[in-house]
Parts: structure tokens; sequence; C-alpha cells
């Protein structure tokens, strides 16, 4: 019988894939939000771009920083958890054994079996075991702090970019509308290729994040021109 190729599975990609749609996604909406709200306030071209890049800045060093310390904590976290089960493993091994024991149990295996596939496991990597089994800490899962600031710094940037390039480029008068059209077209491309990546519904990917960007860019919008026509 011939071996069967390895399965394709995606799960390793949801740590810079979430960081790559979250950057990308916050990029295009907070920047085309700012663009049509400043536009419906009746500034000029000149200001409009101006707002732009300073968006397009300021959130890029926001999502870097954001993302490095929301997942520098993961990361300690996972390094707290992964020194305490190393000395409980040093202290108390037999304990760790039965409870390692009773976690197979659970998941269907007989006492003696569930005994002797953790012996073996532990004989093997008794820390990397516990980790996965216990803790939930994959080496593929793992916090990277550094890799998700980048991305999501990266990706905002990006995103940024697009609807300020047709701020750029659009006549004075319909800089908004055509700065709110192709963010929501960039939008949902943005969700297919998500989800296309994740394995998951192109259509509820292209939905979800068009819906909320119209409705950020609606209320931008609304408020650009309140405030515009009482100043």
């Amino acid at each position: 019988m011939q071996p069967h190729p390895p399965e394709a599975h995606r799960t390793h990609r949801t740590g810079w894939l979430r960081a790559a749609v979250l950057g990308a996604n916050d990029g295009i909406v907070s920047t085309a939000s700012l663009i049509v709200g400043i536009a419906a306030s009746q500034a000029t071209q000149h200001d409009v771009l101006l707002a732009g890049v300073a968006g397009l800045v300021a959130g890029a060093m926001s999502m870097a920083a954001g993302e490095y310390v929301s997942v520098s904590s993961q990361a300690d976290t996972e390094k707290a958890d992964l020194a305490r089960e190393r000395k409980e493993l040093e202290e108390n091994h037999p304990y760790e054994l039965n409870e390692l024991t009773e976690i197979y149990i659970q998941r269907g295996l007989d006492p003696l079996l569930a005994e002797q596939v953790a012996t073996q496991l532990m004989a093997h990597d008794a820390l990397g075991t516990h980790a996965l089994e216990e803790l939930g800490i994959s080496t593929q899962g793992s916090a990277r702090p550094l890799q998700a600031a980048f991305t999501s710094a990266t990706t905002f940037a990006i995103g940024a970019a697009l609807p300020l390039l047709t701020a750029l480029f659009a006549p004075g008068p319909f800089i908004a509308r055509a700065v709110s059209s192709s963010s929501l077209l960039f939008l949902a491309l943005l969700g297919i290729v998500a989800a296309y990546t994740g394995g998951s519904s192109l259509l509820k990917g292209a939905v979800r994040v068009t819906f909320w960007g119209a409705l950020a860019m609606g209320l931008t919008a609304g408020a650009g021109a309140l405030f515009g026509a009482a100043v």
C-alpha cells in the first residue's frame, strides 16, 4: 500500500493570518473613514491627503505597538506556565504522569493504554507533551511578538495606502465617493483572500468585512459633514 501524502492543514497560518487580516482591514477602514470624514467637511484635497498620510503613519505605529504589547503579554504568560510545568515535572514526576494519563482516559482511551501512551510520550518529551495536552501550547501556535508587530504594521500601511492613493488621483469633488466605493471593493477582496487562505466561506468573508467598513465610513462621513457645517 502506497503511503498517503501528508494532509494539508491551515491551523499553522492562524497566527500571521490574523495579524495580516487585522492590519490590512484596519488600514483600509480607518484611513478610508478618515479621508471620507475630512472630505465631507468640505476640506481641501491637500488637507484630506495630509490627514490620510498622518492616519497611515500613526495607525501603522499604533498597530505595531498594540500587537507587540498584546502578544508579548501572551508570550510572558506562556513562559511562566512552562516554567511552572517544568518545575512540577522535576519535583513530582509520578503525579504529572497520572495527570497526563487522566487526560487520555477522558479522551476515550482505556486506563492501561492511556498510561502506556503517557509514559512513552513523557519519556520522549515530557515538557512538550504537557505543554500541548495540559496547557494547549504548541510550537506552531506560540506567541511571536515581533512577527505580529511587523506583520500588523506592514499590512496596515499597505491597506491604508489604497484609499490614500485613490484620494490622490480622484478629482477633488469626488474624493469621498471614489474612496468609499473603492475601499469597499478592497475590503471585499481582502475578505475573499482571507477566507480562501483560511479555508472558509468566500461570501461570508467578503460580506463580513464590507459591512463593518461601510458602517464605519458612513458614520464618519456623517460626523464630518455635521461638524464641518457647524464650523
